[in-house]
């Protein structure tokens, strides 16, 4: 649950300081975590809270700081590198100034909040005070929460609350939704929704490129730029958030692609000694993919109707006619239109496509599905009877 926070002036400049002291901490554990590729012991975290003791005992600045901010940074790091480790996310990175400003506080002193008025709350922040945030919602059961700052200079405050599933409408409805570059959502029963269009950030980066580095010009362009980026962020959020909580609402089971979005976003540049093909074409795909919001919509759907979620798999959704299962390229005229060779069945290729994906016959072209559908061969030309 994150809602907007307005720190004063002097607390501005503190919660920066309690972010700096997160982020050089978490900075000294990823370098103690390279000591691997010199064969050398990396340091666990009860050695590394040691280590903190004996830092904050050296260092005044780091002492004048929150200990239950710094410490809670390294256990943060132990969590990260566990998952690491486990295999379910990548490696800890660097943390660099105006990109990863935050902290997270646990414990009881997360449960100092109060509430002032119908709109307003407070949170008591160490070696900060109190915090006020603009509360817009009512608060659930919480453990812990999180402070951040944006590349704008906004302040969230974010509680972790485990999130409540949106009941459905017990009725057995099923839906396929396709996700797409030209229709951003394209359910299976008609229903399509579009995402809005982002704002252009051309001209603001240019203007920062073009600026001298270091200046105080180029921070204010970048400032624009990065204010440009969170209204496009905002507007692709809302509308996520407003066409997850009206599906989950409106059908019961939604069965959608196993897509690899991040695999499909992939970079094709290549390198020096073998650049990629069709690189300006590949990247503007990448940002009609990154615009849609297709893996944060797969997220929150599965937050809002999680068990009633099914991940289907996309190999052939396309290319496979709705009516009659025949599987062939040349079906697919353009990125609208869907012909099929075999019975003529035509209708919107997103539409085809969100079907197949209902019916759940995204399979490969020679096997079977997981309903009874014909069996895939060649179209198959009818002989007329004899005239008598």
């Amino acid at each position: 649950m994150r809602f907007r926070a307005y720190p004063t002036g002097a607390q501005v400049g503190a919660l920066e300081t309690q972010c700096g002291h997160a982020r050089f901490v978490w900075n000294l554990a990823v370098e103690q975590l390279s000591y691997r590729a010199h064969s050398q012991r990396v340091p666990g975290y009860v050695e590394q809270s040691k280590q903190l003791t004996e830092a904050r005992a050296a260092f005044g600045w780091l002492a004048a700081g929150s200990q239950t901010v710094q410490q809670q940074a390294l256990r943060d790091f132990d969590q990260a590198v566990a998952n690491w480790r486990g295999g379910t996310h990548r490696r800890p990175g660097w943390r660099k100034r105006g990109r990863h400003e935050g902290f997270r506080i646990v414990g009881p002193q997360a449960q100092r909040v109060e509430k002032l008025n119908r709109r307003w709350s407070r949170v008591n922040v160490p070696k900060v005070g109190w915090v006020r945030f603009r509360r817009t919602r009512k608060l659930a059961n919480f453990k812990s929460y999180r402070i951040t700052s944006d590349a704008t200079g906004r302040w969230h405050i974010a509680f972790a609350v485990v999130p409540t599933p949106i009941p459905g409408p017990c009725d057995g409805s099923v839906v396929g939704i396709d996700r797409g570059v030209t229709i951003t959502l394209a359910l299976s029963d008609g229903a399509m929704y579009q995402a809005p269009s982002p704002i252009a950030v051309r001209r603001a980066a240019r203007a920062v490129s073009r600026c001298q580095r270091g200046s105080r010009r180029r921070m204010k362009a970048k400032v624009r730029l990065a204010r440009l980026h969170a209204r496009n962020a905002d507007r692709r959020k809302d509308f996520v958030e407003k066409t997850s909580t009206h599906i989950a609402r409106t059908y019961d089971v939604i069965c959608l692609e196993d897509l690899r979005v991040a695999n499909m976003t992939r970079s094709a540049r290549g390198t020096r000694a073998e650049p990629g093909r069709n690189v300006r074409q590949k990247a503007g795909l990448n940002r009609s993919i990154l615009n849609g919001g297709w893996s944060l919509f797969a997220t929150r759907i599965g937050h809002k109707a999680a068990g009633r979620v099914e991940q289907v798999n996309p190999a052939f959704t396309s290319q496979r006619c709705s009516v009659c299962s025949h599987v062939a390229r040349e079906s697919r005229k353009s990125q609208a239109l869907f012909l099929c060779i075999a019975c003529g069945h035509t209708s919107n290729a997103d539409l085809n496509a969100a079907r197949n994906i209902a019916a759940r016959r995204a399979v490969t072209a020679r096997g079977a599905t997981g309903v009874p559908v014909t069996v895939n061969r060649e179209p198959q030309h009818v002989t007329p009877p004899p005239v008598a």
